[in-house]
């Protein structure tokens, strides 16, 4: 594989990935997103810097730098569409970007990588560029759930499925088979936090580990773009929800700093497991 271009939003992903490209030997390009995309690591990779609506500069500057292969990672907020400065080739797409808004944050995706297949990138899986990260099935620790924890596994993938029909999120709390949370906008750390909000009798057995936090790909998604990840603070904080503990979807999930994320969670008491649901 020749040089990876990656559009980087916000987060830990994307550095986590081009870390893993680059330690198997493989070059990287990086378009920082103004206003998205954390600077303190950017220094380490060659790296251009463009705005939201520059998808034309953007396209440009991918195909100087060699890259065919290019990934869409990180979290980008929903823009404000009037409030972006667009190029030319931006102002071409902004009807089709306005309509796929309209339908959810896939769709809207799914239009942005259509553009860059248009102009001849060929749009990698994250899983593909970085197969390190992968969740595989089976458990990441020493802890495995236990029967009732599996139920509540079971559950909670099939909310995600039936919400996620509707691109509404890619995760779900549930404690001894009653949903607490799902996750929509606001994204998983903020849903976790909503678990200590609720009543303690919603939140099962007192004075035990309780509840199982689940993600997975909506049943829309083609795993190109927005894979379900997790890492360090994600275990904290199903840890201080008092959870007992993560299940991700085998194959399409990812870890950013599996080994850590590993002793982090034995040492909290939580299981993480991949399920193929």
């Amino acid at each position: 594989m020749g040089t990876l271009g990656i559009i980087a939003g916000g987060g830990e992903l994307p550095r986590a990935i081009a870390q893993s490209v680059t330690a198997s030997g493989g070059k990287v390009h990086i378009l920082g997103i103004l206003g998205s995309t954390d600077k303190d690591w950017l220094e380490d990779f060659a790296h251009d810097w463009i705005g939201l609506g520059e998808l034309g500069r953007s396209a440009k500057l991918l195909s100087a730098a060699g890259a065919r292969d290019i990934l869409l990672v990180g979290r980008v907020d929903r823009p404000t569409f009037s409030e972006i400065k667009l190029d030319g080739r931006g102002v071409m797409m902004l009807p089709s970007l306005l309509s796929a808004a309209r339908k959810g944050d896939n769709a809207l995706m799914q239009a942005v990588s259509d553009f860059y297949e248009g102009e001849g990138f060929n749009i990698l899986k994250a899983s593909q560029a970085a197969p390190n990260l992968v969740m595989t099935e089976g458990p990441l620790g020493k802890l495995t759930p236990g029967e009732d924890h599996q139920h509540d596994i079971a559950r909670a993938f099939a909310i995600i499925r039936a919400l996620g029909a509707e691109d509404v999120g890619q995760a779900a709390i549930v404690c001894e088979g009653l949903p607490l949370c799902v996750e929509a906008a606001e994204g998983t750390d903020a849903m976790i936090a909503r678990v200590n909000t609720l009543r303690k009798n919603l939140r099962g057995t007192p004075d035990k580990k309780r509840g199982v936090l689940a993600k997975a790909l909506k049943p829309i998604q083609d795993g190109k773009t927005d894979l379900p990840v997790i890492g360090i603070q994600t275990v904290q904080n199903a840890h201080d929800a008092g959870l007992a503990g993560i299940a991700l979807q085998a194959g399409a999930s990812l870890i950013v700093g599996k080994d850590d994320v590993a002793a982090a969670a034995d040492r909290l008491g939580l299981f993480i497991v991949g399920v193929k649901p």
